[in-house]
């Protein structure tokens, strides 16, 4: 049994879901789509999962069952390509309510016809993956579619306290402040029931508007970008946390940071999460996109390299009792009266308000089974604006959510 770790902290969230949009190069054919589905779901055992709860160690489990519980919908439409205005639409349709997790599983696929192609929307719920694992789902989903590649079955092993390393211990000062939030929480002797959450979720969702856009860089306009790039000894990642910086006046990003490589114990294909995030500071002031991609990368290698840097966040969630880490976000919004959890919330998270900025990339790809795909970021309510990016068979797109609503 796989219990919820750093996983929890995306348990009692809203908006922690996210997209991939797809254009895979076969015709609409519906009974291959659900025998890709299927066959998906037999290599991976979190496809067939709901959640679970011991009331007694108030521990959240992925409760693995013998059906596949990822949700199929298919759209009598036709649409004309990925930047179709259906998708965008189907995506807030999926998102603007709370998943009941209990009843519904952790992933939808809406699917389109799309003259000769057809065209999937992937939602995840982020219990089931991280971002690099939502993205090789869908890289299998599309060979197994496309040229009837059967997938590789990969067992879930998720990451627990044991895994982290031993240099990356919080500094002294976040310690002190996550012990004293702890003994808060044991004095205030509640729990947030996961019903309570849903019921604020629900209503959280119905009020947080959300607009999405989207950027193309097509393969020249990529070309240039990365020639520019070297020459300036930067990575495209940190020219798109520069952007971001200069463009939205921003003078702290939150970048994303992919972990697999750093436990020997993964394999690849395995859901779950194994990314964690560290912000980057830049100065408001520099107008020059490169001097300030420089800094960017600059940061980004520090942080990189310093364990403690790099495995805050998870620590985090490792010190934290659960129940407070559940508590975060609703007390931080005034649905649960909790001092430790408005504390931690805000203090820890940036639940206080949406104010925040990051970036997300996935990297790049080449597949022989996708024409077209973008990535569609969780918009956390710690963050005014989120850009999710993915670079597909030479493409970049960069998809940008933005809060309407603080």
């Amino acid at each position: 049994m796989q219990y919820l770790f750093t996983e929890r902290a995306h348990l009692m969230c809203p908006h922690m879901c996210f997209g991939i949009v797809m254009a895979v190069k076969r015709v609409y054919e519906e009974s291959r789509i659900k025998g890709a589905i299927s066959q998906l779901s037999a290599a991976h055992p979190f496809l067939n999962a709901l959640l679970g709860y011991e009331e007694k160690e108030n521990a959240y489990y992925y409760r693995v069952t013998n059906q596949c519980k990822a949700a199929l919908l298919p759209n009598d439409r036709e649409i004309s390509g990925v930047d179709a205005p259906e998708i965008t639409e189907a995506y807030r349709i999926l998102t603007e309510r709370d998943w009941n997790l209990f009843e519904e599983g952790m992933l939808k696929i809406a699917v389109w016809r799309m003259n000769d192609r057809t065209c999937f929307l992937l939602v995840f719920h982020h219990l089931l993956a991280d971002g690099r694992g939502a993205l090789h789902l869908a890289e299998e989903l599309a060979d197994c579619y496309a040229l009837g590649k059967k997938p590789d079955f990969a067992p879930e092993q998720l990451i627990t306290a044991k895994d982290l390393p031993e240099n990356s211990r919080m500094p002294f000062i976040s310690r002190f402040l996550v012990d004293r939030a702890n003994k808060a929480w044991r004095r205030e002797n509640h729990t947030v029931s996961y019903a309570e959450y849903h019921a604020f979720a629900d209503g959280f969702l119905k009020q947080d508007a959300v607009r999405y856009s989207v950027t193309r860089f097509d393969s020249e306009e990529l070309k240039a970008i990365r020639q520019k790039c070297r020459e300036n000894s930067v990575t495209v990642n940190d020219w798109l946390l520069a952007k971001m910086a200069l463009e939205d006046r921003a003078e702290k990003i939150v970048a994303a940071c992919d972990l697999r490589d750093r436990f020997g114990f993964y394999r690849k294909g395995a859901l779950g999460n194994y990314s964690t995030a560290f912000s980057i500071e830049v100065k408001a002031k520099e107008k020059d996109l490169f001097a300030l991609a420089k800094a960017a990368h600059e940061q980004v290698q520090k942080k990189i390299s310093d364990p403690k840097a790099l495995f805050l966040v998870l620590q985090c969630y490792a010190s934290l009792n659960p129940g407070l880490l559940d508590a975060a976000l609703i007390a931080c919004r005034g649905g649960f009266p909790s001092k430790a959890g408005k504390f931690i919330g805000g203090m820890f998270f940036g639940f206080g308000a949406a104010a925040g900025h990051s970036v997300t990339n996935l990297g790049k790809i080449e597949s022989e089974s996708m024409e077209a795909a973008f990535f569609i970021p969780p918009a956390s309510p710690a963050m005014g604006k989120t850009q999710g990016a993915l670079t597909v068979n030479g493409v970049l797109t960069v998809c940008s959510c933005e809060r309407t609503s603080a």
